[in-house]
């Protein structure tokens, strides 16, 4: 490596986040103190707050170090996580999703309607013969029917 590649593979600088947006920041200083006292405590009150179809017996097992394996015997539906329980909650009409082209054709997608298309592209994988299991590789763009696909 070239001595101008070694100094441009350096960086020192540090860009702190404007006090106002730390100020409404979802992200506490106590949140990273927590996460450091306690790492297994923390995560297993953060997964608490999703809805696990089968609960977690363990929350880190690190027998087959470098292998970790979180949240060992749980199970969760992604797609209900991200989408479901917001519409069950009477969220629906809220914005799940605000996407911004190049075109500048902004597009505001709620979660009602984002339950719908994923809805309709799970039903359209089904009449394909895609079965739970099955990997299905997604070759798309950063879209909103890239989201659709992958909660599908």
């Amino acid at each position: 490596m070239t001595d101008t590649l070694a100094n441009l593979a350096t960086e020192t600088r540090s860009f702190p986040p404007p006090l106002e947006f730390v100020a409404q920041a979802n992200a506490t200083a106590q949140m990273y103190a927590d996460a450091e006292a306690d790492y297994e405590g923390f995560w297993a009150e953060q997964a608490g707050r999703l809805d696990w179809s089968q609960p977690w017996e363990q929350v880190l097992d690190w027998t087959d170090a470098p292998f970790a394996k979180w949240f060992v015997g749980g199970t969760l539906n992604v797609a209900y996580n991200c989408v479901d329980r917001h519409v069950d909650a009477g969220l629906g009409s809220r914005t799940a999703i605000i996407f911004e082209p190049e075109s500048g054709n902004t597009e505001t997608i709620t979660y009602n309607d984002l339950k719908r298309r994923v809805s309709q592209a799970a039903n359209a994988l089904t009449d394909l013969g895609v079965q739970a299991g099955d990997r299905v590789a997604i070759y798309m763009p950063m879209i909103p029917q890239a989201v659709v696909s992958m909660l599908a």
